[in-house]
């Protein structure tokens, strides 16, 4: 490219790639993200490098798998420095009788102190900082260390955790976190984005800025979203996702572990002659649940058209690529689960779950309104970015990573001679192909093996039935061969007991 391109990255929060309308989501109000998907490409095969935040987020700023960076849970601690937090935080902290609003930051904040996980690497943004690009964060960051600029950035506007209340969230602002109170996080963040444009130091050289939204991170109550967003789904159908009984394995399922692993179980089927009536409190959670967090997706989508509309209007949309992804998928009963890859236990790695949003535009450079079948990886992400903002990048032989730079400008139909994308959540490990996934959960299963051709959700595991042995073995022994060829042995997930619980810290960082 004769001129570099800015770069505005948007980062959603538990956002399945199927909760958007140009996913072919016929309920679901999107009409941002559907402009970017015209002006530009979908990835209807693009996938986390792990099914939950803090993993997920680190893999896509280093380029690099849990097993390498040794984030392998959603963080829990470690987010800052207790005396950075209000003096109002303070004061409610040491109070016994605490509010509501207190109590969620209370559990992560209190006692705190910072975990810096990303010193170790070189995220992408330090090659575009060192390269001209003038960097600028607002929103989510969880991973680790949320008060200190770092990674390249100058412009440093974050939220204090992983999760926040909608509206009572804590942000960073006049040098402390600060409770806000009744403003709505969505909104803060696309106001600290949008003023990153008006207080850009070098004015004159490309920026990368990243939008990275809670939304639509639960809560999903009524009062957690604008009443307007609220009101668009009240009498919503929901016929767009399952409405199934609880996953065997789901807190409220049906059936334990224990009897999972003594049973010989051909797959995941739910059916009322199976399990009998789904129950009215299934039904109402599920009401409540849909609404919020489509309200929560299409609050979030007009933010987007704010930050589309500021750069058309500041003269700046022909010179920026777009970039929208999530951390992370989501099942909002999804096979009988509420949540992503930890809305079960043991873990799971269902496409609902480890799928995840892929739009990119950029006139001029990527063709409009077309879709790509390709399957594409988080840590495939580190290399196209920097191959798009023509910013030079020796690959280092630990990165598992391949640009689809030539699959966004139409150069190129594949960038890998086998299309295949592998995950993992501590134990738990997936190798994906356009055909067959397999699930392995180290040290003794249970495992899983579904032919996706033929059954696309997931539902009759094949894991074990002899006459699938050869593929079950072959994809067994590359699967086996991709993670020792790039696990660090110091991190290595199927030493961890990751059961979706949260991480506190880890040996190596301690």
């Amino acid at each position: 490219m004769s001129k570099r391109k800015n770069i505005l990255f948007i980062l959603t929060d538990d956002h399945g790639a199927w909760a958007m309308g140009c996913a072919g989501n016929h309920e679901l109000k999107t009409p941002n993200l559907d402009r970017i998907a015209a002006h530009g490409v979908r990835f209807d095969n693009f996938f986390c490098a792990s099914p939950v935040c803090s993993p997920a987020r680190m893999s896509i700023y280093t380029g690099k798998i849990p097993s390498q960076h040794g984030v392998h849970d959603w963080l829990a601690k470690g987010h800052l420095d207790e005396r950075v937090l209000s003096d109002e935080l303070k004061k409610a902290f040491a109070s016994d009788t605490i509010t509501w609003e207190y109590r969620w930051p209370k559990s992560q904040l209190h006692g705190d102190k910072p975990i810096r996980y990303l010193d170790r690497h070189v995220a992408f943004t330090q090659l575009l900082a060192e390269n001209g690009y003038e960097c600028g964060l607002s929103g989510k960051w969880h991973m680790g260390d949320s008060y200190t600029p770092q990674a390249g950035f100058s412009y440093w506007k974050t939220t204090a955790m992983g999760g926040e209340n909608y509206f009572y969230p804590v942000v960073l602002e006049n040098g402390v976190m600060e409770l806000k109170h009744g403003q709505y996080i969505t909104n803060i963040i696309a106001d600290n984005a949008i003023a990153f444009l008006d207080l850009r130091q070098r004015p004159e050289d490309p920026f990368f800025l990243a939008v990275h939204f809670t939304a639509p991170h639960s809560p999903w109550s009524e009062v957690s979203h604008p009443k307007e967003y609220i009101d668009l789904y009240r009498d919503c159908p929901f016929d767009s996702t399952p409405n199934v009984p609880p996953h065997p394995w789901a807190p409220n399922g049906k059936k334990t572990l224990a009897q999972w692993n003594s049973e010989s179980h051909e797959g995941i089927r739910f059916s009322s002659a199976k399990y009998g009536p789904i129950p009215e409190t299934w039904q109402e959670h599920r009401r409540e649940s849909l609404t919020g967090y489509y309200a929560a997706v299409t609050a979030m989508d007009a933010q987007v058209g704010r930050l589309l509309d500021e750069l058309e209007a500041r003269g700046l949309a022909e010179d920026t690529m777009i970039v929208f992804t999530g951390d992370n998928g989501m099942n909002m009963g999804h096979h009988g689960i509420w949540g992503k890859g930890n809305g079960t236990l043991p873990v799971n790695m269902y496409d609902t779950s480890v799928k995840v949003p892929g739009l990119f535009a950029c006139p001029g450079v990527i063709p409009e309104n077309w879709v790509c079948h390709e399957m594409a990886s988080h840590y495939d992400l580190y290399e196209t970015i920097l191959d798009m903002a023509d910013v030079p990048f020796q690959k280092p032989a630990e990165m598992p990573g391949v640009s689809f730079a030539r699959l966004l400008t139409g150069k190129a139909q594949r960038v890998r001679d086998s299309v295949v994308v592998f995950d993992e959540y501590g134990p738990c490990r997936m190798i994906r192909t356009m055909e067959w996934k397999l699930v392995l959960r180290y040290p003794d299963g249970p495992n899983e093996l579904y032919d996706l051709a033929g059954d696309p959700g997931e539902e009759k595991n094949l894991y074990g039935r002899s006459q699938y042995a050869e593929v079950q073995a072959a994809l067994a022994a590359q699967l086996g061969d991709w993670f020792q060829q790039y696990v660090d042995p110091r991190f290595d997930g199927r030493k961890e007991a990751v059961c979706g619980r949260g991480q506190l810290t880890s040996h190596s960082f301690q």
